[in-house]
């Protein structure tokens, strides 16, 4: 395999434990892929939400690093892509994203020949969002009529009458356009295809035949799918969950594994009958994980526990043929991996990437730890006030940053207001209990090593939110972002 074909799909918000090893979880086709390819299981995403580790795989570099995080919301050119370095050694490179973080509109299109908005039939720069969203047909009628003229009116219509009847949804559009570009691709250069499922993502909406596997005895479909699902809300305090509540909500996000592993299964397939799978170095991880309920919250904002961290993480094809393997590794470590998987010397980029190739060839040193950041709070407390009124006592403390380092034995969290958390991961990995106060000396340590860490490389100077329009604002609050 001289020149492979690469494929990097993310799962957004999946996490590690509900799907590793992948033997164990609802999603099979994943764990087909795991066999017969390596299984990263003690992967880490080196931030808690969409934009900041969506930038680290694409760069290669934490969230200090690149810039992109609650407070400046946008990948700055100052770093390659990895599309970049892909398209310069002359691979087509093809984007799909679900997740409307990761679009051009904050930068994540850069070296891509071709990048599609998986809630487009005709891409366009003008989203429809708010027609889709209105409750009612009246609603929609003049949510249409204020944007059917912004830009192409042919095109706009098109988009609403596809985003309004077709069948299916984003993941199943995304696959189904993946096998008709595959089918239909005459370029005889390899390819460079990343892909962004945003299943399972609040809200959870998997099909019934999907959730009533996993469905409480106690709960049925339609009692599970109309609990209210709107993270901030619940972390405002503007409502609340009891574990009943909670189990129906797991029990609807491991509905969304099993059926986006179907997704994957029809990605595989696509890639078979095109005649490509033998040629390709396939990757699957997740960006980040989930909450639901874990230490009091609901989504992923706000904190920096493995629920969040640690995700799933395969790559099959070429050298990855390794079974498990189990050393600490980071999902930025995929960059300079798959460059070296393909071949490709693009000195601008490795000479930025802090991450470390776990091809099986390198010869980078296996990490002793891992590192997270969470730089700024996202949506703030500000926002959230102009939303919800007074905030419980609770929530005012999360406007702050958070930094981790992890061990394999030991976790260290802390904030910018001076809190510190020590973990004993290998007796406590659900991190139920803070030993900092009992045990300085260790306390001490690690908060040392983190700050080696930050001091050993240079930290971007952007500051401030990036302009978005309505349809995105809309479309992340949806979401949960805002």
């Amino acid at each position: 395999m001289s020149r492979p074909n690469v494929v990097v799909t993310v799962l957004d918000t999946v996490r590690a434990r509900d799907t590793v090893p992948a033997s164990t979880s609802p999603m099979s086709t994943l764990a087909d892929v795991a066999a017969s390819g390596t299984e990263f299981t003690n992967a880490f995403s080196p931030a808690p939400w969409t934009l900041p580790s969506h930038a680290s795989i694409f760069t290669g570099t934490y969230p200090s690093r690149h810039g992109a995080h609650g407070g400046h919301t946008f990948l700055d050119d100052s770093l390659r892509t990895l599309a970049e370095a892909f398209r310069a050694d002359g691979y087509e490179t093809v984007g799909v994203s679900n997740n409307t973080w990761v679009t051009d509109e904050f930068g994540f299109d850069r070296g891509f020949g071709t990048f599609r908005k998986g809630w487009q039939y005709v891409q366009s720069d003008t989203d429809l969002g708010t027609v889709t969203r209105a409750e009612h047909p009246g609603a929609k009628l003049r949510a249409a009529c204020d944007r059917l003229f912004d830009g192409n009116p042919l095109v706009n219509a098109a988009n609403l009458v596809y985003d309004e009847f077709a069948t299916g949804d984003g993941a199943e559009r995304t696959t189904s356009w993946v096998d008709s570009w595959l089918g239909d691709r005459s370029d005889e250069d390899p390819f460079f295809l990343f892909l962004n499922y945003v299943e399972p993502h609040v809200e959870y909406r998997p099909p019934r035949e999907y959730a009533e596997r996993y469905l409480p005895p106690d709960t049925t479909y339609d009692e599970a799918t109309t609990l209210r699902q709107d993270p901030r809300a619940y972390d405002a305090g503007d409502y609340g969950l009891n574990e009943r509540e909670f189990r129906a909500l797991h029990a609807l996000y491991r509905g969304e594994l099993a059926y986006l592993d179907d997704q994957l299964a029809r990605l595989r397939d696509a890639l078979v009958s095109a005649g490509e799978w033998d040629d390709t170095v396939f990757v699957v991880l997740g960006d980040h994980g989930e909450n639901i309920g874990d230490h009091g919250f609901f989504g992923h904002q706000y904190n920096l526990y493995d629920t969040l961290l640690h995700v799933p993480m395969v790559a099959h094809g070429g050298p990855f043929d390794g079974g498990q393997r189990t050393e600490l590794v980071q999902t930025l470590d995929v960059a300079p991996t798959l460059l070296d998987a393909a071949g490709i010397d693009d000195d601008g980029f490795r000479e930025q990437t802090q991450g470390r190739s776990l091809h099986p060839d390198a010869d980078a040193d296996s990490r002793q730890a891992v590192f997270a950041e969470y730089l700024s709070p996202q949506p703030s407390p500000e926002s959230l006030t102009g939303r919800f009124g007074d905030l419980p006592d609770r929530f005012l403390s999360y406007d702050r940053s958070l930094r981790a380092v992890r061990t394999a034995d030991e976790k260290y969290v802390r904030a910018s207001d001076g809190s510190e958390w020590l973990y004993d991961v290998g007796s406590d990995p659900d991190e139920l209990w803070n030993r900092a106060d009992g045990d300085h000396d260790r306390t001490r340590l690690l908060s040392d090593r983190l700050d080696q860490w930050l001091d050993s490389f240079e930290h971007a100077t952007t500051t401030g939110e990036v302009p978005m329009t309505d349809s995105t604002r809309e479309r992340l609050s949806d979401l949960g972002y805002l």
